[in-house]
């Protein structure tokens, strides 16, 4: 395993005596540097907007120009080092996660608000992912096969791309990045990694961790900035592969983009994911779902759950049992004991929840809870709104298509098993389902039919495992998964080769019969 790498450590610095605010760097050639401009950026505490966690440096095209540089020497370093040996430097990071869980766990809902139990479970994936991508660094297994000729060897193998070009979104600020990071490193990349501008120090500490593990500073560039440095990554003609998470129209120009330069692309977009509960399903276990799909991250995951889909027999009784429920969820500081649900990422955010909440009422549908800002006890600071369900939402309607990002469910009554499954493929996403049922013919017709690229039998529609693969189908992405073992295929090249040692011309793809020479 290599040894620790020497680098610097971002440092905080008072600005003034007055307002020690911390400022911090970019990671660009082994260094911690500021934008070449000066600028910075505020990351501020969405649960309290007089909490400034730090100011990073507002970066450009110019600074994505010297990663690339820098993680091109990183990468014709690292591309040499033995797979299991990389995995072995993944595997240090696992063991400096699990000592630090509790300390990222508090700075991530310190930066963008969801509950400490949540980021806790965002390190620990985080965790998962390193030491299943260690393990895979003794299995990017190639495929050795017969050759159609005689005296003659045929093999594939797995080589790495280069430089990959990773864009990551705030609501999972360590999880996401793992999930791309780490399948990239152990297949023999270097990194350009620009996270959300709402979640930058969670990237830094990230940063730092990697290091401390022992991986050579160039194979890892850490850009901080707003869309220009994501547009600058993009359009890099020496980054030949890109990851992106987020919405789907930020998606479908990053595609543009990537198709005329011919890159390999990742696309994980957005989602209108639904939970439907059957007249014959454990309700208690399906409020207790439902609650989590919808208002776990404050509903912003491209996995939450956006839409309930009721049985007639049972919606009456399940929409009043899960008002009741709702109405005693808990808003505040996900730091504090006994937060149910943190604030919204940010101002904009919380404008457009609100923007639908309007767009619901007109449409017809009907309020059943929630709909207006959370105000009082201190939730005035941040950027709070109240968990809210509409019900008798039309199919068809904007609120039952539309990804909102927020805490507001909507619920559609059906009469059918058929009318329920129709519901839910009709929508231009297909990320997660979930079905809550008893009958294991209609689980395994949900299975076939749902078009989705994940479902759950009673189970909410979030919940990812690090050692499956996660994605979906439509326009939640153009169909490469992360996590499992398919990620890997993504991260590297098939080479073959053919080694003939017969000593004479042999052809293939020739009129040969049974491998005979001519």
């Amino acid at each position: 395993m290599a040894s620790p790498a020497k680098v610097d450590r971002p440092r905080a610095v008072k600005k003034t005596p007055s307002a020690a605010v911390p400022t911090f760097q970019n990671f660009i050639a082994g260094r911690w540097v500021p934008a070449a401009s000066g600028a910075t950026f505020d990351d501020v505490n969405p649960a309290d907007t007089s909490d400034i966690v730090g100011r990073f440096p507002q970066s450009g095209a110019a600074e994505v120009d010297a990663a690339v540089r820098a993680a091109r020497r990183g990468f014709d370093q690292w591309s040499r080092t033995p797979a299991p040996a990389r995995g072995d430097v993944l595997r240090r990071v696992g063991d400096i996660l699990v000592a630090r869980k509790e300390e990222i766990a508090n700075l991530m809902t310190r930066e963008m608000g969801k509950p400490l139990t949540e980021t806790r479970g965002d390190v620990q994936e985080g965790i998962d992912t390193a030491y299943y991508a260690a393990t895979m660094g003794r299995q990017l297994f190639g495929r050795t096969v017969p050759s159609e000729l005689r005296a003659k060897w045929a093999m594939s193998y797995r080589r790495p791309v280069g430089v990959c070009g990773i864009i990551t979104p705030f609501n999972f600020p360590l999880a996401i990045p793992t999930w791309k990071m780490f399948p990239a490193l152990v297949c023999g990349n270097a990194c350009v990694f620009k996270p959300a501008e709402d979640v930058p120090h969670t990237a830094t500490v990230f940063v730092e961790v990697l290091l401390e593990a022992g991986l050579p500073p160039d194979v890892v560039q850490l850009v901080h900035g707003h869309g220009e440095v994501g547009a600058a990554i993009v359009a890099h003609p020496e980054i030949p592969l890109v990851s992106f998470t987020g919405s789907t129209e930020t998606g479908r120009l990053i595609g543009e983009v990537c198709g005329r330069m011919h890159k390999r692309l990742s696309l994980e977009m957005g989602g209108k994911n639904a939970q439907i509960v059957l007249d014959d399903a454990d309700l208690d276990l399906a409020v207790e779902g439902v609650l989590w799909g919808a208002f776990g991250t404050t509903g912003q995951r491209c996995t939450a759950t956006s839409r309930l889909v009721l049985q007639r027999g049972i919606h009456d009784t399940l929409v009043k049992r899960l008002v009741e429920r709702v109405q005693s969820l808990r808003l505040g500081d996900g730091r504090r004991n006994g937060t149910d649900v943190g604030p919204l990422i940010h101002a904009d955010s919380r404008s457009k929840v609100e923007e639908y909440v309007e767009i619901g009422r007109k449409e017809g549908a009907r309020l059943v809870t929630g709909g207006k800002r959370a105000t009082g006890g201190g939730l005035d600071k941040g950027f709070f709104f109240q968990p809210t369900i509409f019900d008798g939402v039309r199919p068809g309607s904007r609120l039952e298509q539309e990804e909102i990002f927020g805490p507001v469910l909507s619920v559609i009554r059906v009469d059918t098993v058929d009318e329920a499954f129709a519901v839910n493929n009709d929508v231009r996403y297909g990320l997660s389902s979930a079905v809550y049922t008893r009958d294991v013919s209609v689980a395994f017709r949900a299975l076939a039919e749902l078009d989705n690229g994940i479902t759950y039998i009673n189970a909410p529609t979030i919940g990812a495992e690090a050692h499956l693969p996660f994605g979906g189908v439509k326009q939640t992405g153009n169909g490469h998964r992360e996590g499992g073992w398919e990620v890997y295929d993504f991260y590297s090249e098939t080479k073959v080769g053919y080694v003939d040692y017969s000593g004479m011309l042999q052809r293939a793809q020739i009129d040969n019969y049974l491998g005979t020479p001519d």
